[in-house]
């Protein structure tokens, strides 16, 4: 397994702006896809964003599409969201995984490693 450390969280009005980082551990990085996933207070967490392992290819819930940006830089064993337009519906812990499964990336079942997360609010 790789150690996963998310940063970035914070307190924002709506329509502000935040960039998460996702730091990684050892070597086993750059060779994964990895995620974003939420969860909101009462709700189950979701699926956020993914992006493969040479960051060719992301994918975003509907949600999301338009505002979030999700890329990586493998030379830094780093994966960033950058989080735009934010609405308080944003508001949750936000979670970095590494996925291991085949090609569904919005199933957390499908991811190995997670990280303590990141508290987003979004204040309206």
């Amino acid at each position: 397994q790789v150690r996963l450390e998310e940063s970035g969280g914070g307190l924002v009005q709506a329509g502000g702006s935040l960039r998460l980082s996702c730091a990684a551990s050892g070597r086993t990085f750059s060779g994964y896809a990895m995620g974003w996933f939420r969860q909101a207070p009462g709700k189950e967490r979701e699926f956020v964003a993914a992006i493969t392992w040479n960051g060719g290819r992301t994918y975003y819930t509907d949600s999301v599409k338009g505002r979030f940006a999700i890329s990586r830089d493998n030379t830094k064993n780093t994966m960033y969201l950058q989080l735009n337009s934010l609405k308080p519906e944003d508001t949750a812990l936000y979670y970095c995984a590494r996925h291991t499964g085949s090609t569904y990336y919005s199933l957390d079942s499908e991811y190995d490693s997670w990280g303590q997360g990141t508290q987003v609010t979004v204040s309206s």
